[in-house]
């Protein structure tokens, strides 16, 4: 065997570690939670069980659902949850070869990755659901009552947790593309037009039709990819001078 497959081989058993100890963490953090997944599964519906009308409750339609659904429901939270561990592992896997140079930017832009994950999750959360479930009863035809399926809830929770947490990443995006020199930000300031209405596209397909959801993810993504902008021309300029 040449040094280059024995090479190969080493980096394809040090990955097979790095994921087994990721999935490990998820797989820990399922046993730990499944005994409490109906309260957990309380817990995430309360934007929408606090805006149901008096009398009326969620429902499942399938046969499983009132088992499946708390499940599923743990399933995603643990891999939210493992998020800083997942990252640490991809990161341990490519740091052997960086310079030193790139380690210093890269771990705060990894820390910084972590922390707007959490921060779109939590925005999702406590602003934006409780917005739409104010909105989508008080659309419902006359006649009909709101009563929304578990997993369908479910559905719609898990993309707007996902949804909200990539858009919060905008400004790290931002920044290693600027940092890496694949451009500049006056290119993306010119650029903003364009951005603009990709970003209401994307939020229009990430979020359930309702024109409050889309607009509560455009807002931030927009703002945050200014953010982005600024941050990247400071360290840019910063590690010219250094």
């Amino acid at each position: 065997m040449t040094d280059q497959e024995q090479s190969l081989v080493s980096h394809l058993v040090e990955l097979r570690s790095r994921l087994i100890k990721a999935v490990f963490t998820i797989l820990i953090l399922i046993l730990i939670m499944f005994p409490f997944a109906g309260e957990i599964y309380t817990i995430i519906a309360q934007p929408v069980l606090s805006n149901l009308s008096q009398g009326t409750e969620m429902i499942a339609t399938g046969v499983f659902s009132p088992f499946l659904t708390p499940f599923k429901m743990v399933i995603i939270l643990a891999v939210i949850i493992s998020m800083p561990v997942i990252i640490y592992q991809i990161w341990a896997f490519v740091a052997p070869g960086l310079y030193k140079s790139e380690k210093r930017i890269a771990t705060p832009i990894l820390i910084s990755s972590i922390v707007l994950f959490y921060t779109g999750c939590a925005f999702a959360y406590f602003i934006v659901f409780p917005i739409i479930f104010v909105f989508l009863p008080g659309i419902a035809p006359e006649g009909v009552t709101y009563m929304p399926d578990i997993n369908s809830y479910l559905d719609i929770v898990v993309r707007l947790f996902f949804a909200f947490g990539l858009a919060f990443e905008i400004p790290v995006a931002v920044i290693i593309l600027i940092m890496l020199g694949v451009t500049t930000a006056e290119k993306l300031a010119k650029s903003r037009p364009y951005v603009i209405v990709g970003i209401f596209v994307v939020a229009m397909l990430l979020t359930p039709p309702d024109p409050s959801s889309q607009i509560l993810l455009a807002i931030p993504m927009l703002v945050l990819f200014e953010f982005g902008i600024m941050m990247g021309q400071f360290l840019r300029k910063k590690s010219n001078k250094s």
